[in-house]
């Protein structure tokens, strides 16, 4: 279903129920993904996922669709992302490097995001960068967002989304580089 018909239809309160559905399963998996590649953690990616949806339909009504339904839906969860890391951060007091080593540790122990030798390489690199340039990477390489695209989703300039993600890509080769000299 066309965002467009979903909208018409949650505009509509005998069909909100129903719209609302339709738009969970077009955008439940995608928004998921997105949020699991921040925060690693299953439990904690499907209660920042349901929290995301609440937003959209607390918001939706008031969603005047100068983006479209998916980068709206999708710049939400960036922010509950970067939320959820920063407030980790303050509430433990933990400095950026031992979240990135909790989070290492997840992704080793959850065979579903693992992968190969190469891919968990990658994931770990990937860890080590600063929230903002994971945010960009993961955009940019997993879900191939356009830097219009990320431009709207985080209020960020083209060019320093293209500056961040070159940086983010600079930081995974070292690492990976520094990774296999060590084998």
């Amino acid at each position: 279903m066309e965002d467009q018909e979903i909208l018409a239809k949650f505009a509509d309160p005998a069909a909100r129920n129903v719209a609302f559905n339709q738009l969970v399963r077009k955008y439940q998996s995608k928004i998921y993904w997105h949020v699991r590649k921040m925060v690693i953690d299953h439990a904690d990616a499907d209660d920042l996922t349901q929290d995301v949806f609440v937003k959209v339909w607390n918001h939706l009504g008031n969603f005047r669709q100068d983006a479209s339904l998916y980068t709206w839906i999708y710049r939400i969860a960036t922010n509950e992302c970067l939320n959820f890391l920063s407030s980790k951060r303050r509430k433990f007091f933990l400095p950026l490097n031992d979240v990135a080593a909790e989070l290492t540790q997840k992704v080793e122990a959850d065979p579903g995001l693992a992968g190969d030798e190469i891919e968990l390489r990658l994931q770990k690199a990937i860890l080590r960068l600063p929230d903002k340039q994971r945010l960009v990477f993961n955009m940019k390489y997993y879900d191939e967002i356009t830097y219009e695209q990320m431009a709207d989703i985080t209020g960020t300039s083209v060019g320093a989304l293209k500056a961040s993600y070159h940086h983010a890509v600079k930081k995974i080769e070292q690492y990976v580089n520094e990774e296999s000299h060590h084998d």
